[in-house]
């Protein structure tokens, strides 16, 4: 998959979890169709789905860098998980938070990967 239509796909997905998540979308799509049996339980397959397109974005920022160095694939999984258990965990009454957070943390990382790209084209520049 090329890295900006993996960028654009998490992009997506997290957009849409989070609409599904904080919007009374799947509430009102399940009962139309008779599945409101499963409302109660939306919000353990949806977070997973928008932390894992989240890790998915900052995965796709690492190789749209170009950067060099350990790939990040291991700590994206581990922190995908751990939300989603300290969601199950907490019994979602925190939510709301914890999807800032880890919406931040992707956002911190792309201003460090952009920051850390600037100054790599700094010094080849002052090199050459």
């Amino acid at each position: 998959m090329k890295i900006d239509k993996q960028l654009c796909t998490g992009c997506g997905g997290t957009i849409i979890a989070a609409i599904c998540c904080f919007t009374p979308v799947l509430v009102i799509l399940f009962g139309v169709l008779g599945l409101s049996a499963w409302v109660s339980g939306i919000d353990y397959v949806v977070f997973p789905i928008m932390f894992a397109s989240m890790g998915l974005v900052a995965y796709s920022l690492y190789l749209r860098s170009g950067r060099k160095g350990p790939s990040p694939l291991a700590v994206i999984v581990i922190a995908v998980i751990a939300l989603s258990a300290l969601l199950y965990w907490l019994q979602f009454h925190y939510a709301f938070r914890i999807t800032f957070a880890a919406a931040a943390a992707v956002a911190a990382y792309a201003f460090y990967l952009r920051s850390a790209k600037r100054k790599q084209t700094d010094i080849e520049k002052t090199v050459s």
